[in-house]
C-alpha cells in the first residue's frame, strides 16, 4: 500500500478498526506508526508498526526492509478528519502534502 492508497482508503469512509483488522494490527497499540520503505517516494510501500515494536526510531528495519518514519496514524487521521472541508482536493495532491511533511517538516 502507498501513501495515495492509504489516503484513498480513509476518504472512502473507512474507519481505523477495519483497517487495522485488514492488516493484523494491533488496535490496543499506544501508537501505531507510519513508516515508508527506503528509498521515500510517493511509490513508495508503507510499513504500520506499533511504537512498542519501533520506539519510535525514525529509521526501522523489519525482515530486511529498511523504513524510514512519517507519521504517527493520529496525525494522519486528523488529516483525514479536516479533509471532509476540503473533499475538492485530489488524493494524489494530498499525498504529496503529506509526503512533504513528514520528510521536511516534521
Amino acid at each position: 500500500m502507498r501513501l495515495i492508497d492509504l489516503i484513498t482508503y480513509f476518504r472512502h469512509g473507512e474507519s481505523f478498526e477495519d483497517f487495522c483488522r485488514e492488516q493484523s494490527l494491533n488496535t490496543e497499540a499506544e501508537v501505531i506508526e507510519i513508516y515508508a520503505q527506503k528509498p521515500v517516494s510517493l511509490e513508495s510501500q508503507l510499513g504500520f508498526f506499533p511504537i512498542e515494536e519501533t520506539e519510535g526510531q525514525a529509521e526501522f528495519l523489519s525482515d530486511d526492509i529498511e523504513y524510514q518514519t512519517l507519521f504517527d496514524f493520529f496525525y494522519f487521521l486528523d488529516f483525514i478528519r479536516e479533509l471532509k472541508e476540503n473533499e475538492t482536493t485530489e488524493d494524489a495532491e494530498l499525498a504529496q502534502i503529506l509526503l512533504s511533511y513528514a520528510l521536511n517538516d516534521a
